[in-house]
């Protein structure tokens, strides 16, 4: 059978989730903020700076972070409507704006405050991990770097994985992974370089998300004392993997077994000593107790069934304020590496490794617009998760960026307007229906409560 093609009069969007990203970002004072601020370059803009921010935002939740996707929906009733615009800017203009947003000293403070406000007004649900009985929510910090090899630039220069490209670092709160903070940076710095005030701001903005017992963890590229002093000084639990510059793993074994530390044999040929060294480190001319817990572990078999000649010794340590066994402090280490989950997310489903600009100021922005539009996707997921009606069945405890924008952002629909209102019809078969129905009532019915 011959298809044919042909143009229909129909208003049609295929993009329907967009009604739950605007109802979202109307639970928050951005545009608002955003549009009250005067640039120097550009005092009186035809179109509001909320309305230029408000629609990248649109794109960078259909994971097209570049300016010239704007064209597309330059003449799209639905994107003015389920975002809340007047008038949707073109690409020049798109680009012009952000360069010159970057260069205001608050438009990224402010961005990263109506992020928490976004969290705190959505009554996202942040999942806590357990410790000794004890529930913390985890605060993951880590440095995940961005390939923009082949480009020129501003602060590109060769990272730590063996490419050219910049060294972001991002912070994620919760089992979910929400972002709470982000920072660009060039490529050559080290993870600990202007690590203090980053951290110190994120611990900030996660208090005003959540009232529960933080535990920040991050890996060996943060072993710093000024870490574990800020930890202390705000009242924060820590997990910090140790940079072994000196110590050697064969010491430690002899230290296990000269102190008669039990040993787990977990297979034949394979053992492990796991215990706890309790020392003071000083803060504010004060002793604070700390731990640093030690697994040390001797193989003389190796799992495929060869011996060997001469025994095998690995040693990782943690320190940590934590009171808890080394089994305990080791698993909650190890589930801080589900953030490089979000790092993929944040680079493949959304495309913004190669971040779209030349100029470093206006990709940091881009960047925290990008964590703005991640916990967008991600608070959409989540709910859909819960969600009786969703096609969905398999138990996930949360839903890959990938997936909210390929089921519930790229939608089809076709708008109807009639008697001054504005509806979407969706086919009798679309099993998406009642989720995303769902998730506009129930997000634009709490933006009449009180912030």
């Amino acid at each position: 059978m011959k298809i044919g093609f042909k143009r229909v009069k129909d208003l049609l969007t295929g993009f329907a989730g967009l009604a739950g990203i605007g109802s979202l970002i109307e639970l928050t004072n951005l545009k608002q903020r955003l549009s009250q601020i005067r640039l120097k370059e550009n005092p009186r803009p035809e179109i509001l700076h909320g309305d230029v921010v408000t629609s990248y935002l649109g794109l960078l939740c259909q994971g097209k972070p570049d300016f010239e996707h704007i064209e597309a929906f330059r003449d799209d009733e639905w994107f003015l409507y389920s975002l809340g615009l007047k008038k949707v800017p073109s690409s020049p203009t798109l680009r012009q704006r952000l360069d010159q947003g970057a260069q205001h000293a608050e438009w990224n403070p402010i961005i990263r405050s109506e992020n928490v406000n976004l969290l705190r007004r959505s009554q996202t649900k942040v999942t806590a991990v357990k410790a000794e009985a004890k529930e913390y929510v985890p605060l993951d910090i880590d440095v995940s770097p961005f390939d923009n090899s082949g480009t020129k630039k501003q602060g590109i220069s060769w990272t730590y994985k063996g490419f050219e490209g910049y060294s972001p670092i991002f912070a994620y709160l919760g089992r979910e992974g929400y972002g709470i903070n982000v920072e660009l940076r060039e490529g050559k710095d080290h993870s600990q370089k202007k690590a203090v005030p980053f951290i110190a701001e994120t611990i900030r903005l996660s208090k005003k998300v959540t009232d529960r017992p933080l535990l920040l963890r991050m890996d060996s590229g943060h072993d710093s004392r000024d870490n574990l002093a800020l930890c202390i000084k705000n009242g924060v639990d820590c997990i910090i993997k140790r940079n072994l510059r000196k110590e050697k793993a064969e010491l430690l074994l002899e230290y296990a077994k000269s102190h008669e530390v039990k040993a787990q044999s977990e297979r034949p040929g394979k053992t492990v000593y796991r215990f706890v060294k309790p020392v003071n480190i000083t803060v504010d001319k004060k002793k604070h107790p700390i731990n640093m817990v030690y697994i040390v572990t001797e193989r003389t078999v190796l799992a495929s069934g060869q011996l060997l000649l001469a025994p095998e010794v690995e040693m990782i340590s943690y320190w940590t304020t934590l009171e808890a066994t080394p089994e305990a402090i080791d698993q909650l280490y190890h589930d801080h590496a589900t953030s490089e989950q979000f790092h993929s997310e944040i680079k493949t489903d959304m495309d913004l490794e190669r971040l779209p600009s030349g100029k470093f100021e206006t990709n940091q922005l881009i960047l925290t617009l990008g964590i703005f539009a991640y916990n967008l996707l991600r608070i959409i997921g989540q709910h859909s998760v819960h969600h009786p009606d969703t096609p969905i069945r398999k138990k996930a405890e949360r839903r890959r960026i990938r997936t909210v924008i390929q089921n519930l952002i790229t939608c089809a629909a076709k708008l109807i307007k009639h008697s001054r209102q504005i509806a979407l019809g969706f086919a009798l078969n679309n099993r998406w229906f009642a989720v995303i129905k769902n998730i506009y009532e129930h997000f634009s019915s709490l933006a009449g409560n009180p912030a």
